[in-house]
């Protein structure tokens, strides 16, 4: 039997509510069909059987404490957090007057509630879905503001509204497609082929995009990762030193120098960052063995750029062709793209005789640095910690919990969607398709709660505390 199934959710269930550490006030929550007869037993009289109300009184308690003075929050009805007539007392923050409280409550016919169950009913009851329930608990365990406003977002359903969006237009789509089945013998197409696929297409992009950033979710965030990319020779290895502070990457004239990823974890702000040298940029498709090293250094320099949060572009202001190669390191930069953010740094801005950087062509903003003389690193460093804010305070993201929880469901809705466009393109019948598209709506229900099982609601509300 699993957690959720062994919990009657009729059942007037009782709890501490506030930390179980000395405090000038602490709360006891209750919740369930019975709360205000409770209440009464415990000495407590609600002015209200319609509304939420607050009420001062005492609760007895028995030798050595006896009568402890306490003020109830009352709500009668099922407008509550769970959906339920629920109480909160708020009195002393002892644990042994909470704790007496709680065992008051057992003798008058409460139970003790489980780990996550006040929330759990929230859910069952429909004022939350799944993510809010998660976020729920990405607030109480949160560790920073970052952390904080992630799930401050989520729980106002941040990540659900686009998931049931999606959903929706789905099951819009599944109707159309079912109905065209309904009436094949009449040769009525409810919607054409064309834009099947194409809204479908549309819905597996948003559902990809969104996999990714809950991929980099699972990831440790405490670290940010900072990758410089460009040609040979580009200045890289000298920039990382002076952003790091010291001469982490060996420096020399000659090309090439940089094969291996160096990897400098450090402090930038109150940001634990890690700046990552890269080989430049170059085909290496030859056999011999220096060639060969070549490619594999590419390799590694290619997954770290993926695998970055920051990009820093370099493109050497100096050198000949510049024009070329910031139009060759944008077209990489797009073919690459994934949620990072890409910063386009000019280097070498001290050599004489160089045009301005003004009177250059550039796509997007170039930052003009000189590591020999420090021209634009502070700006550079500031456009860093800008970048590093507005990642941590990416609204696609979510809490830990949830990214672990949905990453598969969303594949699997993605897998069913490429499925239904492949029976489309290939000319198959549309009940495959339409089984397809029911795949993919199921596994979007699941992420926000809509289809759930016991077995995932034990996932995410056994990591609860109790109270919660």
């Amino acid at each position: 039997m699993g957690f959720t199934s062994a919990i009657e959710i009729e059942d007037t269930i009782v709890a501490i509510g506030s930390p179980t550490t000395p405090a000038p006030r602490g709360a006891v929550r209750f919740s369930g069909t019975d709360v205000i007869e409770i209440t009464r037993q415990l000495g407590i009289n609600p002015t209200s059987d319609r509304s939420a109300h607050c009420v001062d009184g005492t609760v007895t308690l028995g030798s050595p404490l006896g009568e402890i003075p306490v003020r109830a929050l009352v709500w009668p009805t099922p407008g509550s957090y769970t959906g339920q007539p629920s109480l909160e007392i708020h009195t002393f923050g002892s644990m042994p007057i909470l704790n007496a409280i709680v065992g008051r409550a057992i003798e008058l016919g409460a139970r003790a509630a489980r780990p996550g169950e006040f929330t759990l009913r929230a859910f069952l009851a429909g004022r939350l879905d799944l993510t809010q329930a998660e976020a729920v608990l990405g607030v109480i365990e949160a560790e920073g503001r970052g952390s904080l406003d992630h799930a401050l977002r989520q729980l106002a359903g941040n990540l659900s509204r686009p998931m049931e969006f999606m959903r929706s237009q789905l099951l819009d789509l599944l109707a159309d497609v079912e109905a065209g089945l309904d009436f094949v013998d009449e040769d009525i197409q409810f919607i054409s082929d064309e834009d099947l696929v194409a809204r479908l297409d549309s819905i597996r992009s948003t559902l990809a995009t969104t996999r990714e950033q809950l991929t980099q979710r699972t990831r440790d965030k405490s670290q940010w990762i900072i990758a410089l990319r460009g040609r040979p020779n580009a200045g890289k290895s000298r920039l990382l030193n002076v952003l790091a502070g010291h001469d982490a990457a060996i420096v020399a004239d000659q090309a090439g120098t940089t094969r291996d990823v160096v990897s400098v974890p450090m402090q930038w702000d109150d940001h634990n960052v890690v700046l990552v040298d890269t080989a430049g940029i170059e085909t290496a498709d030859g056999v011999s063995s220096l060639e060969q090293i070549s490619h594999q250094a590419q390799l590694q320099a290619d997954r770290a750029g993926r695998e970055a949060d920051i990009r820093l572009w370099c493109v050497d202001h100096a050198s000949p062709g510049w024009e070329a190669t910031c139009r060759a390191m944008h077209q990489l930069a797009d073919e690459k793209r994934r949620p990072a953010i890409d910063l386009w740094v000019a280097t070498k801005c001290d050599s004489p005789g160089v045009p301005t950087l003004g009177d250059q062509p550039t796509p997007d903003p170039w930052i003009r640095t000189s590591a020999l003389t420090g021209v634009g690193i502070e700006s550079l460093r500031q456009q860093i910690t800008d970048a590093i804010e507005s990642l941590d305070a990416s609204e696609g993201v979510s809490v830990l919990g949830t990214a672990a929880r949905c990453a598969g469901s969303l594949r699997a809705a993605e897998t069913a969607i490429e499925s239904a466009i492949d029976y489309v393109g290939g000319g198959d019948g549309h009940e495959y398709v339409s089984s397809e598209l029911r795949l993919a709506a199921s596994a979007l229900g699941e992420v926000t709660g809509a289809v759930y099982t016991d077995d995932i609601l034990d996932r995410v509300f056994s990591r609860f505390c109790i109270g919660k």
